[in-house]
């Protein structure tokens, strides 16, 4: 069977700060839900094309902006000088976290009716965890992938490589277990290592500290990670998903540990699996009962 292949559409829109921020949809003919997808530091929305194919063939449409300093909103932020690349601009990371509520708005605007569903991977997944803690309420569901626990001792703020680099001489070994990711991420002019602290300071890398709260809705929630992942690995997960359910107060957590997976669950040998496992719980979840 021939798949379906949607076409990726480019749009803008303008934050309270006056920062252009690009933003691509991929969508079918009739979704049953929309994926709200949030990138990792120092990437971009466009490497999640497999995986917006992907959900876009099972049903959902997809949203994904390129966050502050990423992707085209980067080099529009910067007029293309790439030393600049990974800086928030005006608000920092407060301004970054409400451009996912000011993209949650327009895909509530688009498709009034359906299931909006926050997908956060890696930054993008503690962004998420912010975001929930205050507006759980405006998603009916939530993934966390590549994510962890954000206090010290469960969040690795320091070398992330450091684990893997004598596996290769890309910086980006701890990604994945597949060379031709690295290979992709060292070649892709738009993706770049990235020191949190050195890029947003040190007030904004504080405030990506936090545990869940006590959160406004009941929403289901899935974490998935692999077992060697640098931020957290199964550690972290295990003591994330403990805190929402416990103080958090949600009822449908679940937890999937990936074994001998790296960072990018999304990138890794075992890809299909974890897309296969994301779309079953996103079925079973939030797509609509016939």
């Amino acid at each position: 069977m021939v798949k379906f292949i949607a076409e990726r559409d480019h749009r803008t829109f303008v934050d309270d700060h006056g920062v252009t921020i690009h933003y691509y949809v991929w969508a079918p003919g009739r979704p049953k839900a929309v994926v709200q997808l949030a990138h990792g530091v120092g990437e971009h929305a466009l490497r999640y094309e497999v995986l917006a194919q992907e959900l876009v063939n099972a049903g959902y449409a997809v949203y994904a902006d390129d966050h502050r300093g990423h992707g085209a909103t980067g080099v529009e932020m910067t007029g293309g000088d790439s030393s600049r690349m990974g800086r928030l601009g005006p608000g920092g990371l407060r301004a970054t976290v409400q451009n996912l509520r000011d993209l949650a708005t327009i895909i509530r605007t688009d498709w009034p009716q359906l299931p909006v569903v926050l997908l956060g991977h890696s930054w993008g997944s503690l962004m998420a965890q912010m975001l929930l803690n205050e507006h759980a309420d405006e998603y009916e569901a939530a993934v966390l992938t590549g994510t962890t626990y954000r206090m010290p001792g469960y969040m690795n703020s320091g070398d992330l490589n450091a684990k893997h680099a004598h596996l290769g001489d890309t910086g980006a070994e701890w990604l994945s277990r597949d060379p031709e990711v690295h290979r992709l991420f060292r070649d892709d002019p738009l993706t770049f290592d990235a020191t949190i602290l050195k890029l947003f300071g040190v007030r904004d890398g504080l405030r990506l500290f936090g545990r869940p709260k006590r959160l406004r809705r009941d929403i289901p929630l899935l974490v998935m990670v692999g077992d060697d992942d640098s931020v957290g690995g199964e550690r972290g997960a295990v003591k994330l998903v403990e805190a929402y359910a416990h103080r958090g107060g949600l009822t449908d957590v679940e937890l999937i540990v990936y074994a001998d997976a790296r960072h990018e669950i999304f990138n890794e040998l075992n890809q299909a699996d974890v897309r296969r496992d994301l779309i079953a719980w996103l079925d079973d979840r939030v797509a609509p009962k016939v």
